[in-house]
């Protein structure tokens, strides 16, 4: 297995306040995490290293090899696959899915005056039908629904055959349908062996889709716990994480968590 993400010590320092806490952490390129915690735990801040979008204030943070600050992120970043609400805000409105999908070529999200071999076009309109998204390809992406703009997200992220895949709360707002349909397409992905290294954020067990091997548990900016997925999402962990007694539970692949 190859490290795909190594984080030695990593600390983040706001204003005084501290986001992350000498965080040490490694994610091998055949493991698929997810990253819980609490509400300010840490959680969308430790992706953004990762995606080489936040530099540590203190400690290494290793990246496909290559260390912050001492490499050109704008090499660095188009091997990382990267989806997040942020990055949906910076995407015209009027573009259509394909070419949304399409510009993940050139690390933009507008398209311009690029030229895109057809190459390029196969495997975006391919990417779109693994997704189930080839219908909607002609459509704008400001006149989909949050679950499409979800999927159609994913499927840019993962255009390039990025060596990385990170995303941040891809389920959030999703109505069941919706949630449900994009973690089968989710878990099919992370289950495959061909699929890299893949980290995502959630608030919540649920939305964890099958196929992920580990977990990994932030409070207050600082490892709770991590490891394999059974390790962590326990009613032991869960229940000191959040401060509130929980019963947890395992169906298939699938976790569930409530308040006693």
């Amino acid at each position: 297995m190859a490290s795909v993400l190594q984080l030695t010590d990593v600390s983040i320092i706001r204003d005084g306040t501290t986001i992350l806490d000498h965080v040490s952490w490694t994610v091998d390129s055949s493991e698929r995490w997810v990253i819980l915690g609490p509400n300010g735990a840490g959680k969308t801040t430790l992706l953004q290293v990762a995606a080489a979008l936040v530099h540590p204030s203190s400690g290494t943070a290793q990246i496909l090899d290559d260390t912050l600050g001492a490499v050109d992120v704008f090499e660095l970043r188009p091997r990382i696959g990267f989806a997040s609400s942020a990055m949906a805000k910076r995407i015209p409105a009027t573009e259509t899915v394909l070419n949304v999908v399409l510009t993940a070529a050139w690390s933009v999200t507008g398209r311009w005056n690029e030229v895109y071999e057809d190459i390029d076009v196969r495997r975006a309109e391919r990417v779109l039908a693994e997704w189930k998204l080839d219908h909607l390809s002609g459509r704008r992406f400001g006149l989909l629904s949050d679950g499409e703009q979800k999927r159609v997200q994913i499927a840019r992220a993962v255009m390039t055959d990025p060596e990385l895949l990170l995303l941040d709360e891809p389920a959030a707002s999703l109505d069941l349908g919706s949630r449900e349909e994009l973690l089968q397409l989710l878990g099919g992905y992370a289950s495959a062996p061909e699929a890299p290294g893949i980290v995502m954020v959630t608030h919540h067990v649920e939305e964890i889709p099958v196929g992920f091997t580990h977990a990994l548990l932030l409070t207050n900016g600082a490892i709770h716990a991590a490891g394999p997925i059974g390790d962590v999402i326990t009613v032991d962990v869960l229940s000191s994480a959040f401060g509130l007694q929980l019963a947890v539970t395992s169906d298939n692949g699938r976790f569930t968590a409530r308040a006693v």
